[in-house]
């Protein structure tokens, strides 16, 4: 029996090749997205794909009912990504990502959508008491910025909520690597960059731990929560990255400087950003055997060639930046 999937913000970062993936299981893609960072032409390319996309925006009841219709599954991508964008403007950070997600959960549950996958993140870890010590799905949650904390929320929310649908939670790692929509906001993405443009890049809070993800693990992280037996996966969340790709900036830096031999590095000592947080993957591999393809030392490799092939126009377009 063929499924129709919803995957807002499908053509985002993630967005891309989550709808690529979805699309190879034999699914009908749906996409709603706002196209907020100039992805026209990224929604020509899912169109051509055979991707429905519709243009709309996850605040709006008519765009929401419009893409519900008929949906078998929702992949809840969309939203206002990232720290220094919520802290921008935090009443459209909150209408986008806690009032949005609301909405759209408790209309998918009265549409009869049978699962749910919540895009969610490490960033709820917050700043670990130990951040030697990897913290599973069942540690404390300290988010210490408003995105995470509207994650968290609405982490409660889905996991509480009275619905027949089967509800699954990904917090992803700090995603990376080259994607049809590019993003060099992103730290190995964007150290890469400057480094690559022989450019001076200032470090702070080199000390700190971080997981880390391919952009195209991501998308097949969420696949596989969609192909696994709804008895694994209901209520239930899942780290989604791999348990040796935790790494300090420090480290991301000497492995950038071992493949692109330019750029000056400056280490600074701030404490605008105090997360510090080494997680566990393990979960995700015992019980839907998923496992990352992707090391962060790949994703450097992809990021200096597709630069050296111009594959961006110019990598510091605002368009590159959520």
């Amino acid at each position: 029996m063929s499924r129709t999937v919803l995957v807002t913000g499908g053509a985002g970062y993630i967005g891309m090749g989550a709808c690529a993936e979805l699309a190879a299981t034999g699914r009908s893609v749906r996409v709603l997205d706002v196209l907020l960072h100039d992805q026209v032409d990224r929604a020509s390319d899912l169109r051509e794909q055979g991707v429905e996309v519709i243009q709309g925006d996850i605040r709006d009841g008519d765009a929401r009912a419009k893409a519900l219709a008929g949906v078998d599954e929702v992949v809840h991508l969309a939203a206002i990504v990232g720290d220094p964008a919520c802290a921008r403007d935090p009443e459209v950070s909150n209408a986008v990502n806690v009032e949005g997600t609301r909405a759209l959960v408790a209309e998918a549950s009265e549409a009869g959508v049978k699962r749910f996958v919540f895009a969610s993140t490490c960033s709820n870890y917050g700043r670990m008491d130990d951040p030697t010590v990897p913290i599973t799905e069942e540690g404390q949650l300290a988010p210490v910025s408003l995105y995470a904390e509207q994650k968290v929320a609405m982490e409660k929310l889905l996991l509480g909520a009275d619905t027949d649908m089967t509800v699954t939670c990904l917090r992803f790692a700090t995603v990376y690597g080259v994607a049809p929509r590019m993003r060099f906001d992103l730290t190995v993405n964007e150290f890469t960059r400057d480094l690559w443009k022989d450019a001076e890049l200032e470090v702070f809070g080199e000390q700190f731990w971080r997981p880390y993800i391919h952009v195209r693990d991501a998308a097949r992280a969420v696949r596989t929560v969609l192909e696994a037996p709804e008895e694994k996966v209901a209520g239930q969340v899942f780290n989604a990255g791999r348990s040796g790709e935790n790494y300090r900036k420090l480290d991301l830096v000497e492995e950038i400087q071992r493949q692109v031999n330019r750029g000056q590095v400056s280490y600074v000592s701030r404490n605008e950003d105090p997360r510090d947080y080494k997680v566990s993957f393990d979960k995700v591999k015992s019980v839907l055997g998923f496992e990352t393809l992707m090391t962060v030392p790949d994703g450097i490799g992809e990021i200096v060639t597709a630069l050296d092939e111009s594959r961006f126009g110019d990598p510091y377009d605002q368009r590159h930046r959520n």
